[in-house]
């Protein structure tokens, strides 16, 4: 399988610190925010932009991590026992305004499950998406981020993968592989 690296691990570094000014921006005081980070990778992201955002602000703000593996449409369809990941917020979301942050968008479906999964711990007044990479045109749902990192065009069989430091790797980074060998990545 051959593959393209999309992000080095400085430009994911360059990235995270834009879409934490991103969020300060639109948030500046953080009075009624809270941050959730999907499991598994989202949690990484989370916590790479909740670092910048209580450094440059001064401000504490809230982190949790949400696991929405059960209340996907699809978890029925997978051939192996599914491995759910932990939920961990501790704090209320009602009328919180949430940063729900991910590392990949790709057809919408954990974001939507996401969305279930939240109304566990509240109803927020409002719910935004930051997501590392948005992969456009795949969308099995009509969900649309607000912070992107990055936009890839890809084919639906290829696949975005994430790296991170913490996983394991040497360095934090994107990758795109061509699956099949059938498509070029020219436009990328």
């Amino acid at each position: 399988m051959e593959k393209k690296l999309i992000l080095d691990h400085q430009l994911v570094d360059i990235t995270m610190s834009r879409l934490a000014q991103e969020v300060i921006e639109n948030h500046q005081d953080f009075q009624n925010s809270v941050i959730l980070g999907l499991q598994p990778r989202g949690v990484f992201v989370a916590q790479r932009i909740h670092s910048r955002l209580e450094a440059w602000t001064g401000k504490k703000i809230p982190i949790g991590s949400l696991d929405a593996t059960f209340y996907r449409d699809d978890f029925r369809r997978r051939d192996g026992p599914i491995k759910p990941n932990t939920t961990d917020i501790p704090f209320i979301i009602e009328d919180k305004q949430v940063i729900l942050m991910d590392d990949v968008l790709f057809t919408g479906r954990t974001a939507r499950a996401a969305l279930d999964a939240m109304i566990a711990f509240g109803r927020p007044s409002k719910v935004e998406l930051l997501v590392l990479i948005n992969r456009r045109y795949w969308r099995h749902f009509p969900i649309e981020p607000n912070y992107v990192g990055k936009e890839l065009h890809t084919m639906s069989f290829q696949r975005v993968e994430v790296e991170w430091k913490e996983q394991g790797f040497e360095h934090n980074q994107v990758w795109v592989d061509r699956q099949n060998g059938t498509s070029p990545l020219n436009d990328l």
